[in-house]
């Protein structure tokens, strides 16, 4: 980062650190320990492999490039100066996200250390007024008991109900042969949600590791009470009651999606979404279930956008109409998930071609015959609008920030979140 400037460091560090991920991932896998899911040091790895390339971006988009040049959410995250060496170590090697992350952006880390993150100025409604928050650190605790729950119970399912549904029996030669197609369905989905909660349960004990600490207050509510979810990485809920792809991809694994859409997805033109899908695989290491899984994922992308371009507008009036949509689409979407990722459960090429052929690659079928016949619309004009709105909100914001007294802080996290909640609505558009 220091020897080649902020002008190019994003693509050196970006092609280093996930190269240098890439041949830990090759020893890992096809010389110490093929097949084993070990705690061993590619974890780690891993997140810190979205550090430095999150943080080289940042400084890149913060040193380098112009305001104007940057989308709403990059102006929000972007760094004006290089971190110490000390400042540098602490974000990619703090002891609360060390093993499992989340990631976090490098502005959120360090205005937690330096202690602004209590301090919110936020705008009222129709952003006509705003509210400032003096109050002292608030307490974890309520937040930190409630995570410790969610562990506690999905532990608790992976240990006893998870180990009588393998994923495996899927291709088990008698359920193959016996089994009657509804039969298939149902045990598919009912053994992928049964290894869900293993993700769960990791990823929600790092999350209240860092909200123990201090880490990952997201500023109050319009009830004034306070919110921990700045680095959340999962949304239990919206996760099993996704009635679209997108739905679902949006609320599981929240940190990593962020990571793969500001380094991939909105600073390429040529396909963004397969390129983003193929950059998932490599970062995830070098099964072939892996890269299965994830290029089945751009085509079910691909056609879930497409039909719910194409059809859902239909289907919002009446209120029954829509209640019926919704249940389709959630039927669609819990089986078109599962169907994607047993590659990424079973991990071996063999395996997972033994599935998709008893399936008869029906869904890769279906989804290609559904972008032959329902293409996504384009809607270029309105994206120009919207950007539009974009920057000139995202200049309120600037504004806004250098207006404020040093005593009075607007925090990063704020106006990342905003801002992300505008980028998504743009992406949301796009799509």
């Amino acid at each position: 980062m220091i020897i080649i400037g902020v002008e190019n460091m994003h693509t050196y560090c970006f092609v280093f650190a996930l190269g240098y991920l890439t041949v830990c991932q090759i020893t890992r896998v096809y010389i110490f320990d093929y097949g084993q899911y070990s705690a061993d040091f590619s974890g780690p790895m891993m997140i810190i492999t979205q550090k430095i390339t999150s943080l080289a971006y940042e400084i890149h988009d913060g040193m380098f490039r112009k305001d104007e040049e940057l989308t709403p959410s990059q102006r929000g995250l972007a760094v004006r100066r290089m971190p110490s060496l000390l400042e540098y170590l602490s974000y990619n090697c703090n002891f609360m996200g060390i093993l499992a992350g989340p990631l976090c952006s490098y502005k959120d880390y360090i205005t937690f250390i330096e202690g602004r993150s209590y301090h919110m100025t936020q705008s009222g409604e129709h952003g006509k007024e705003e509210i400032q928050y003096e109050k002292t650190e608030p307490s974890p605790n309520l937040a930190v008991i409630q995570k410790l729950l969610v562990c506690g119970l999905s532990l608790l399912f992976h240990l006893t109900i998870s180990k009588t549904l393998p994923v495996a029996y899927n291709i088990d030669e008698h359920f193959q042969a016996t089994a009657s197609w509804p039969t298939k369905v149902i045990y598919l989905y009912v053994s992928l949600l049964a290894a869900r909660p293993k993700y769960y349960f990791a990823w929600t004990l790092a999350d209240a590791i860092n909200n123990a600490a201090g880490f990952g207050f997201r500023g109050y509510d319009k009830n004034g009470a306070a919110r921990w979810d700045l680095i959340s990485n999962l949304r239990i809920q919206q996760i099993e009651m996704s009635t679209s792809f997108k739905m679902f991809l949006d609320n599981w694994n929240i940190q990593t999606a962020l990571w793969l859409k500001r380094v991939c997805y909105e600073r390429t033109s040529l396909s963004p979404t397969i390129q983003t899908f193929i950059l998932s695989a490599i970062w995830h290491g070098v099964y072939p279930g892996y890269y299965l899984t994830f290029l089945t994922g751009v085509v079910m992308t691909l056609a879930a956008r497409a039909v719910r371009n194409n059809f859902r507008h239909h289907f919002i009036e009446p209120p029954q109409l829509k209640l019926l949509y919704d249940v389709i689409t959630w039927i669609a979407t819990q089986i078109a998930i599962s169907y994607t990722v047993v590659p990424f459960v079973l991990l071996s090429i063999k395996p997972s071609f033994m599935f998709y052929s008893s399936w008869y690659y029906s869904l890769h079928s279906a989804s290609i015959l559904v972008l032959l016949l329902f293409p996504v619309k384009k809607t270029q004009r309105g994206k120009n609008t919207h950007e539009n709105v974009q920057l000139s909100r995202s200049k309120k914001f600037d504004e806004r920030e250098n207006s404020l007294g040093q005593n009075s802080f607007s925090t990063t996290n704020n106006v990342c979140n905003q801002n992300q909640e505008i980028a998504s609505r743009h992406s949301s558009l796009k799509q």
